[in-house]
């Protein structure tokens, strides 16, 4: 869904500083005589068996809420089996929405309102949910079975444990099976609308938009109006529950962002959309075609999807049966004059490793995209992680330098894509882009760029002979380079006078014959060390308000939100604090090193343990600070916060 944004650009007041929801502008009668009270933003998080429709239903709210126009930020969070074992703690899934009249950078520390789909999905969240939180419970899933599976002895409804929580009881089952009465649905399929209710009662509560979803619906289930039908009715329940029951007295309004925003044209995009998207325009930018070779892997197998859409935009997709074979054949068509990108995840760029430095050895230009995820081997598939930097700095063998490229939010994954594939064409070499499953799954406002603003990726292929010999005969050198970016020349095959050799073994300079001369070799992995180090790009820049700030805070990758949210915090407390975030993590901004001297302290907070840190140790000497976790879940901002308050006053 996009929405238009007119109003002009203007400061947002610094947000991220708590979570609790502040009271905007009093409060109001509804026309039903419901009190409606203005707040400032909402975090919710809907919670339940991973097959009782959470993502979708929290899609569906994000969507609604994009097209309100209020800033966003998500946290979807499942389990890695496709069906994991229901009523299980380990089998929870769930959706978190953090939405604001003002501009937001994370999904919210905690939830203000959790919606509890059965006993596990309570157990495993109420410790998130602080006190006085609004926590909207199916009652018809708290029986003794389902309840004894996740340790209650007793009804958490009734022992008072939930003493201290506006809790809502809600039969959502059996409302939902009563409002699908005349469908003619069994027990059992009317009971899969229930996220749908659930949906309808939330939308009510925060007057989010109905007209998309129900379209939505009946495009899903077009097939099937019968289902497209019972799930408009019941999330119309759910809507007309809310207005109608004593049990909600009170419903919420949060206004659109549209000052935090400049004017244009917005949409709600998730991280490996955003990739997609950027990837499409940067063949459009180069002209050339677009060739994906990929294997299935969560969290990157979205990519593979959409691109697989696109075809009318000269995209060909290629679903390998390994991996090995995907970049095989990426390589292949990057020989052959196509914009070649593969995508994986960690374990996928353990046995693209050897491929990879083919590529550096050929010079040919690659994007490989590795959606991290918690590791070692199989690790955690479906949660989020930093911890493949190295791997991507080191993780092959003999001197084989890459390029390295990390958006900072999920609408960052566009520009990401588009610099990416700049340093490839440019400078032909393969280019990793580290994005991770929190970028690659959550969605935040995107503005829609104008075509002109895009940059012109445009290169020019060899064509003829390049070199002259001491006899005055002309010919084709394929690794005589550009003085400028050290780039080879690109070379389509089949083009005449062009002939020459590819493969692994080290080239000559120049000619490209086989040399195993000792020379040559100190020649050639020096050169190519030295075209990465060359590659251009923008200096760091610093976020410093006063100039007094004596710490600094230096993150990458997804780490940006809460990092921003956690300075601000410790900014509103009248503490003085520096910020500077890296896309480029090789090479390093050419003012890094004087950027790290100017400040007494320097804190790194990576969801890995240390792996930036320690490569800034061992290029600048700094002693940096480390602040780590591995927990799959992204950083909350409080926490960073009391950190750099611990650092600062250290």
């Amino acid at each position: 869904m996009t929405s238009q944004v007119s109003s002009p650009a203007e400061q947002a007041e610094p947000a991220d500083q708590q979570d609790g929801q502040t009271l905007v502008g009093g409060q109001r009668a509804s026309d039903g005589g419901k009190e409606v009270r203005r707040l400032d933003r909402v975090i919710i998080r809907f919670a339940g068996d991973s097959g009782d429709g959470m993502q979708l239903t929290g899609d569906r709210f994000t969507s609604e809420t994009a097209s309100f126009g209020n800033d966003l930020s998500t946290l979807p969070n499942f389990p890695a089996e496709i069906r994991a074992p229901a009523g299980t703690l380990p089998g929870v899934s769930s959706f978190q929405l953090h939405f604001a009249d003002h501009d937001i950078l994370t999904p919210g520390d905690a939830p203000n309102v959790l919606v509890a789909m059965n006993p596990a999905a309570l157990k495993a969240n109420l410790g998130d949910v602080p006190r006085g939180a609004e926590i909207i419970v199916n009652t018809d899933e708290f029986t003794k079975r389902p309840m004894a599976r996740v340790g209650y002895d007793q009804s958490p409804l009734e022992d008072g444990s939930l003493d201290g929580y506006n809790v809502h009881p809600v039969p959502l089952t059996t409302l939902t099976v009563e409002a699908l009465k005349e469908f003619g649905l069994s027990r059992k399929e009317a009971e899969r609308s229930k996220n749908m209710f659930a949906l309808g009662l939330l939308s009510w509560m925060y007057h989010r938009p109905t007209e998309g979803t129900e379209k939505f619906l009946r495009q899903k289930f077009a097939k099937k109006p019968q289902i497209a039908e019972a799930n408009v009715a019941a999330f119309r329940a759910g809507w007309n529950f809310g207005e109608t029951t004593e049990d909600f007295a009170v419903s919420y309004e949060v206004a659109p962002a549209s000052s935090a925003f400049p004017p244009g044209t917005y949409r709600n995009i998730s991280g490996n959309l955003a990739l997609s998207y950027g990837l499409i325009a940067a063949s459009h930018q180069a002209d050339l075609p677009l060739f994906l070779g990929s294997y299935p892997i969560t969290p990157a197998s979205d990519i593979l999807h959409e691109l697989s859409r696109h075809k009318n935009f000269g995209v060909r997709t290629f679903q390998a049966e390994d991996e090995i074979a995907g970049i095989g054949a990426a390589l292949g068509a990057a020989f052959g004059g196509a914009l070649a990108v593969t995508t994986t995840s960690g374990p996928g760029v353990a046995l693209k490793s050897e491929t990879i430095g083919l590529a550096v050895s050929l010079e040919l230009p690659l994007v490989v995209v590795d959606i991290q995820r918690g590791g070692p081997s199989t690790g955690l598939p479906t949660k989020t992680e930093q911890a493949d930097l190295l791997q991507a700095m080191y993780g092959r063998n003999g001197e084989a330098p890459v390029p390295i490229v990390a958006p900072k939010t999920p609408a960052d994954c566009f520009d990401a894509a588009l610099d990416a594939v700049r340093i490839a064409l440019t400078y032909r070499t393969p280019v990793f882009l580290l994005s991770d499953g929190y970028l690659a799954n959550g969605s935040e406002p995107w503005r829609v760029p104008d075509l002109e603003d895009l940059p012109d990726l445009r290169v020019r292929f060899a064509s003829g002979p390049n070199h002259t010999l001491a006899d005055g005969t002309e010919v084709f050198w394929p690794y005589k380079r550009d003085p400028e970016t050290l780039a080879r020349p690109w070379a389509v095959p089949g083009t005449p006078g062009l002939e020459h050799r590819i493969g692994g073994i080290e080239k000559q300079d120049g000619t490209g014959n086989i040399s195993y001369d000792p020379a040559n070799h100190e020649h050639m992995v020096r050169i190519r060390q030295a075209k990465v180090d060359g590659i251009e790009v923008p200096d760091i820049t610093v976020d410093d308000p006063t100039g007094d700030a004596r710490t600094l805070v230096l993150g990458w990758g997804s780490t940006y939100g809460p990092i921003t949210a956690a300075v601000r915090r410790v900014r509103a407390a009248g503490d003085a604090i520096a910020q500077a975030h890296l896309r480029h993590l090789n090479p390093f901004p050419g003012n890094l090193g004087a950027v790290l001297a100017r400040y007494d302290k320097v804190v790194v907070p990576e969801m890995n343990l240390g792996q930036l840190a320690t490569l800034l140790r061992a290029k600048y000497l700094v002693d940096t600070r480390s602040f780590t976790q591995v927990r799959g879940l992204p950083f909350k901002a409080e926490q960073l916060a009391t950190a750099l308050k611990e650092a600062i006053d250290d």
